[in-house]
């Protein structure tokens, strides 16, 4: 089974990842190892793309985001 992808539209996920990483003092390749460590299978480049909103970002990779971000998905998804 295909793993469902969250189009980024009509929101600016990557834009609130971005944001909310920075706020925290968070490094991109900290994100993407503690991502690694759950089984999530992303790179940097991927997630400087999702960042971007170049990228969609995967429903298991916004589970992951949301859990090492410590937020809601409605902080993710605003």
């Amino acid at each position: 089974m295909k793993e469902q992808k969250i189009k980024q539209d009509n929101i600016c996920i990557g834009k609130n990842i971005k944001e909310i990483r920075k706020q925290k003092k968070i490094k991109q390749v900290d994100i993407v190892r503690r991502m690694q460590l759950m089984g999530i299978d992303i790179t940097r480049e991927s997630l400087v793309k999702i960042e971007r909103g170049i990228q969609h970002v995967y429903a298991s990779q916004l589970k992951a985001l949301k859990e090492i971000l410590d937020v809601s998905y409605d902080e993710l998804l605003k």
